[in-house]
């Protein structure tokens, strides 16, 4: 077990097999020392996380929701170094959408449970710069997804 997943079963996270794409993309691709990964969509054991921020969703719901994009962003970078979490040497950017009701504005507070998470189970290394953005609706109805850039060794 990698340093990493210590850490995180520390917070009481398992990391699941990185999700499968569902669409004609790979799910990331490695350039240098960048691990640039596709966006992962809200989604636990359950299944998928739905819904619109302000309507049908709090605030907390949808920072829950973005941790799980995050435990599915390490998943596909887990999957990119070839199992080995420890080759991580930075989260540089988050892009975080929000499935938004129009009068909903708070979007950064929502991708603060990425931001959070991964500062709490990375440390410094979590630290990253980002986006929150709100739009209209996500894929398959999903509340939150994120992509991630990350760097390695």
């Amino acid at each position: 077990m990698s340093k990493i997943e210590a850490e995180l079963a520390k917070l009481g996270v398992t990391l699941p097999d990185a999700p499968m794409p569902a669409a004609n993309y790979v799910p990331y691709v490695i350039s240098g020392s960048l691990v640039h990964v596709s966006g992962q969509i809200s989604q636990n054991s359950d299944g998928l996380i739905k819904g619109k921020l302000g309507d049908t969703m709090t605030t907390e719901d949808g920072a829950t929701a973005a941790q799980f994009c995050a435990i599915s962003l390490l998943s596909q970078l887990k999957s990119a170094c070839g199992g080995d979490l420890d080759r991580l040497r930075r989260v540089v950017k988050l892009n975080g959408f929000v499935a938004s009701a129009p009068d909903f504005h708070d979007q950064p507070k929502v991708i603060n449970g990425a931001s959070d998470f991964l500062v709490a189970a990375l440390g410094d290394i979590g630290r990253h710069a980002r986006s929150a953005v709100g739009v209209a609706a996500l894929p398959l109805g999903v509340a939150v997804e994120i992509d991630a850039v990350f760097e390695i060794a």
